[in-house]
């Protein structure tokens, strides 16, 4: 029992030497210094990290990513957008392919002429393909700039104003295609010919970055049929760029190309490859989307 005792007096002891006035072993003295030390050491801390915070964002812009050097401009998407980039429906079943034009419906519906009215927010930029619509630099106070009205009609009979199936009940199935959108970039027109396909050889206009879509294996080659363009200038018009960022353009319309595949073949599983083809823009066999896409479309009876 006494050695339970002195066991327990130890640790009181411990806890609180009233001789020496000591808690947990340190006087008052003691732990006033240990915890001024530790303010001051958590404090140093805590001001590197501020300033190193403070000296970073020194550095960045509003308006544009410092470093876009992961970025490989620019991708090209479509809508509708599946898994694994397939398609396919039957042209008997609405219920087959009504998420693919409920994808695009959706999609068009910024695209909508009633909300392009405001005269401070829209400007009509023409309705052939222009050079680029200079609103000044990312940097000055301008402010907010205006977006280039872009008429959903443009897109023909895959603009869904007249045909909610957009080509899909017919077995003629619609896709929308936009290039990504990179802040301050620019794309430019090719720089010649021959880096054209034979089909686009003559027909490029001086302001816009063509579009072309092909079979993507040599078998189908007979497969696909007649491949129609919508859109302005049939392709991506350089009016539309810049792009000025969110805070700057954040009604930016970008311009759309509508591709509908008029008589493909039933029954048969079509790779199609669509390409984008300007001076700055690349191709990497990493990235599916970069600068073109490639898509599986199956119709069925």
């Amino acid at each position: 029992m006494s050695g339970n005792k002195d066991s327990d007096g130890g640790w009181r002891k411990f806890l609180w030497n009233s001789e020496k006035k000591e808690f947990l072993g340190r006087t008052g003295g003691s732990w006033f210094k240990i915890f001024l030390f530790y303010v001051i050491f958590y404090g140093c801390l805590a001001g590197i990290f501020i300033g190193t915070i403070q000296a970073m964002l020194l550095t960045l812009s509003n308006y544009k990513p410092t470093y876009q050097d992961r970025v490989a401009p620019p991708g090209l998407s479509h809508t509708p957008r599946s898994d694994k980039s397939e398609i396919a429906f039957s042209v008997s079943d609405e219920a087959s392919f009504k998420k693919y034009t409920k994808s695009m419906e959706d999609f068009l519906q910024l695209y909508n002429d009633d909300l392009q009215t405001d005269q401070m927010k829209f400007e009509d930029c023409g309705a052939t393909p222009q050079s680029y619509k200079d609103r000044g630099s990312l940097e000055n106070e301008v402010g907010q700039r205006k977006a280039c009205r872009f008429h959903r009609s443009w897109l023909g009979s895959c603009s869904g104003v007249n045909d909610p199936f957009y080509g899909f009940k017919e077995g003629k199935p619609c896709i929308i295609v936009k290039l990504n959108r990179i802040v301050n970039f620019r794309p430019r027109v090719p720089s010649d010919n021959q880096s054209l396909p034979d089909a686009l050889q003559g027909k490029v206009m001086p302001n816009l970055i063509p579009i072309y879509c092909k079979n993507k294996r040599e078998e189908d080659k007979s497969k696909i049929g007649e491949i129609k363009y919508f859109g302005l200038g049939e392709g991506f018009p350089l009016q539309y760029y810049p792009y000025y960022g969110k805070l700057l353009h954040p009604q930016y319309l970008q311009p759309l190309v509508a591709i509908q595949f008029t008589n493909l073949t039933m029954d048969q599983e079509l790779r199609i490859e669509c390409k984008v083809y300007g001076a700055n823009i690349d191709y990497s066999e990493k990235d599916r989307y970069q600068g073109r896409f490639d898509v599986k479309i199956t119709v069925s009876s």
